[in-house]
């Protein structure tokens, strides 16, 4: 029976201690703050290299050239809510060989249709003349990154009897 006894009185004992320890006890509720930045990208424009607008047969009667300019596209990654403004301005179409140049306001500027992702409010305006720096499309009521892709069309007003030549031109697009 002794030995019952110390078997019966051990169990006991550790069944006791393991009550007591048990494990530790921790809070049922508490928060944690978590948290994470967006960070503001850029505002972007991507141009044509160059573009050919054609050719024109000489004449005595004046007319036109005219052409796509190619892909002009703004990004505006900055994450918020700024609208932007893309302008444009050209210098004079230079003939090479040397001879009259066509000026800046012989030249006119079409937006187009306009691709846009994201969420914002495009205002195309056309350009009569490229003399002076002005606004060819206005983004506004903008809400986060988006963009605006368009192939402006370029038209040249060319004099009866011009030179038989190459003429160049730059035609510059800017971005505020």
């Amino acid at each position: 029976m002794k030995s019952y006894r110390l078997l019966v009185t051990s169990a006991a004992v550790g069944v006791l201690a393991f009550a007591t320890i048990g494990p530790a006890s921790a809070a049922l509720t508490g928060p944690s703050t978590a948290t994470f930045e967006v960070t503001a990208g850029s505002l972007a424009i991507t141009v044509p290299a160059s573009a050919n607008l054609g050719t024109k047969p000489n004449t005595v009667l004046a007319g036109t050239v005219s052409g796509p300019l190619g892909q002009v596209q703004v990004n505006d990654a900055r994450s918020g809510t700024a609208g932007w403004v893309a302008s444009v301005i050209s210098t004079s179409f230079v003939p090479t060989p040397a001879g009259t140049a066509l000026a800046a306001s012989a030249v006119s500027y079409t937006v187009g249709s306009v691709n846009q992702v994201g969420t914002a409010v495009y205002t195309p305006a056309n350009r009569p003349d490229l003399t002076a720096v002005g606004p060819v499309l206005t983004a506004t009521a903008v809400t986060g990154d988006n963009s605006a892709t368009w192939n402006p069309t370029i038209t040249v007003a060319v004099p009866g009897g011009a030179l038989a030549a190459i003429y160049t031109a730059t035609v510059t697009h800017s971005l505020v």
